[in-house]
C-alpha cells in the first residue's frame, strides 16, 4: 500500500501524543468514583473517530456506560469490517507498586522494549490497541486507500463485563452487520515471533463470604472455641485443588475439550524457554495441573484462581481478634465446551456443600462468558496472517490464549460473523498488573498492519 509507511512516519509524535492524552483518563469501569472519567473517556473517543474519518459517529446510552458507535461506508457492494475494543481499563491498585504514577503516562526503555514503552493503566489493555484501528483508519483515509466499509462499537465495560453489551447487540444486529469482526486486546509471542490468537479461554467470577459468629469476637476469650471464618475460609478454598492441581468440583471437567496430540505437539513448536519465564517472574519453578506443559496449563486446561481475599483486622500493629466474616473473589478461565454459567451453578453447589456447620456461606456471581476457538482456514484469518507476513516479515503462529473476551462468542451468536484477533502486545506487558505498558514499537506497528487486513480481506472477499 502506498504512502503508508510515509504517512505513519510523518504522523507518529502526533500519534503517540494523542495516545498519551486518552490515558490521562482514569476510566476505570469498576469504581463509581471514576465515573465522569468513564464519560469523559468516551466523549474523547467519540472526537478522535470524527477526526479520523468517520461520516457517522454515536454515543449510545446503556443502563451503564456508554457505547461509542462509528461507521465510514463507502460502497455498500463492498465488504464491511466491524472494530470492536473498549475504552474503560482496571483499577491501578496497588498504586504504591507503580514506578510511575498510573495515569500519568510516561515512554521508558525496557529489555522487551529497546525503543521505549508508554507506561499507563490501559496502554496495552486496550486503549493503546484499541486507538491503533482509530490511526489505522486515519492513515487509509488521509492517503485514499480505504479498500471497504469499516464500523466501530467501543464500550465501556469490559472490565466489568460487558452487561449492557449484549443488550445493545441484540438491539442492532442491522445497524452491526458486518463480514467479520476484528479486534486487538490480545498478544504475540514476541515482536520477532508475530502470532495470531485463535482461542480464548471462557470466565466464570464469583465472590464468597463465610460468616460464622454475629460479631468480631476476642480471640482469647472465643478462640478454638467457635468456628474461625477466615480459617474455615482458607480451608475450602484448598480443598478445591487436589495433590495434582487438579480442580475438585464435581462434574468440572465433564465437557472440557481434550486437545489431540497431533495439536499439542503442534502447539509445542511455539518458541519458549522455561528459564526465562522464570527469570522474568523471579521465581525458582513453574506449577501448575499435572501432566501438561507451562503453555498448555494457561491456553488449553481450565483453572481455578483466588484474586482477592479478606477479612479480619489488617491494619498497622496488633488486634487479636476473630472475624464475623471472611471474604474471598474467584476467578475460573474455561475451556471451549465448558459453560460459564453451569461451571458457576456447580461451583456454588460444590462451596456451600463442603462448608462446616458453624458457619454460613453465600455464592455471589459477578460476570461470565464462554471461551471461543476461530478457525484458521477462513479468508479473514488468511487475509490476516498475510498483513502480518506483510510488515513482520515472516508468517505468523496461530496460538491459544489464557486470556478472555466474553463477548467474541455473544458476536457470533448474535450476528453469525467471525472474530479475527490481531494482537500486538507482549505477555510482559502487565495488563491488569502495576507497570502496565504497551511497546511504542509495537503500537505503531499495529497502526501499519491493520491497513494490510482491509486491503488483504477485501481482495479475497471479492475474488
Amino acid at each position: 500500500m502506498k504512502n503508508v509507511k510515509n504517512y505513519l512516519s510523518e504522523n507518529k509524535d502526533r500519534f503517540l501524543n494523542e495516545l498519551i492524552e486518552l490515558l490521562k483518563i482514569p476510566s476505570v469501569s469498576a469504581d463509581s468514583a471514576f465515573s465522569q472519567d468513564v464519560l469523559d473517556t468516551a466523549e474523547m473517543v467519540k472526537a478522535r473517530l470524527e477526526e479520523a474519518g468517520c461520516d457517522v459517529v454515536e454515543i449510545h446510552e446503556t443502563a451503564g456506560y456508554p457505547i461509542v458507535y462509528g461507521e465510514k461506508i463507502i460502497n455498500t457492494d463492498l465488504p464491511t469490517v466491524l472494530v470492536y475494543g473498549h475504552y474503560d481499563v482496571q483499577p491501578a491498585d496497588p498504586i504504591n507498586l507503580w514506578h510511575s504514577p498510573p495515569f500519568e503516562p510516561v515512554i521508558k526503555k525496557t529489555e522487551k522494549h529497546p525503543e521505549g514503552a508508554i507506561f499507563a493503566r490501559g496502554a496495552c489493555d486496550d486503549k493503546g490497541q484499541m486507538y491503533m484501528h482509530v490511526k489505522a483508519l486515519e492513515l487509509m483515509v488521509k492517503t485514499d486507500q480505504l479498500p471497504c466499509n469499516v464500523k466501530f462499537m467501543i464500550e465501556g465495560e469490559e472490565e466489568v463485563g460487558s452487561n449492557n453489551l449484549a443488550i445493545y447487540v441484540a438491539e442492532n444486529r442491522e445497524k452491526l452487520a458486518n463480514d467479520v469482526i476484528l479486534i486487538s486486546d490480545t498478544g504475540m509471542i514476541a515482536n520477532d515471533v508475530p502470532s495470531i490468537t485463535t482461542g480464548l479461554r471462557g470466565l466464570s467470577y464469583v465472590e464468597v463470604e463465610v460468616t460464622g459468629p454475629n460479631r468480631d469476637l476476642h480471640s482469647g476469650l472465643y478462640g478454638g472455641a467457635v468456628a474461625n471464618p477466615i480459617n474455615i475460609l482458607t480451608k475450602m478454598i484448598a480443598s478445591l485443588h487436589d495433590e495434582n492441581n487438579h480442580i475438585t468440583i464435581p462434574g468440572f471437567y465433564d465437557k472440557v475439550e481434550e486437545l489431540s496430540t497431533e495439536e499439542r505437539a503442534e502447539m509445542a513448536k511455539a518458541p519458549f524457554s522455561i528459564e526465562k519465564y522464570q527469570e522474568a517472574l523471579d521465581i525458582e519453578s513453574v506449577y501448575g495441573e499435572k501432566g501438561y506443559s507451562t503453555n498448555e496449563r494457561n491456553s488449553i486446561r481450565p483453572t481455578l484462581d483466588v484474586n482477592g481475599i479478606w477479612g479480619g483486622y489488617t491494619g498497622e500493629g496488633a488486634k487479636t481478634v476473630i472475624a464475623s466474616k471472611a471474604f474471598a473473589k474467584i476467578s475460573m478461565r474455561l475451556v471451549p465446551n465448558q459453560d460459564w454459567k453451569e461451571i458457576t451453578e456447580l461451583f456454588k453447589t460444590h462451596f456451600e456443600a463442603i462448608a462446616p456447620k458453624g458457619v454460613k456461606v453465600v455464592v455471589k456471581p459477578h460476570h461470565g462468558g464462554q471461551g471461543y476457538v476461530t478457525p484458521i482456514d477462513t479468508i479473514a484469518y488468511q487475509a490476516a496472517s498475510k498483513a502480518y507476513e506483510t510488515t513482520f516479515g515472516k508468517k505468523p503462529i496461530p496460538q491459544r490464549s489464557g486470556g478472555s473476551i466474553p463477548i467474541v462468542s455473544l458476536f457470533e451468536k448474535e450476528l453469525g460473523s467471525k472474530t479475527i484477533l490481531m494482537g500486538f502486545g507482549l505477555d510482559s506487558d502487565a495488563i491488569h498488573s502495576p507497570n502496565e505498558h504497551f511497546g511504542v514499537w509495537n503500537y505503531l506497528k499495529g497502526i501499519e498492519t491493520i491497513p494490510y487486513f482491509y486491503k488483504f480481506f477485501t481482495e479475497m472477499s471479492r475474488s
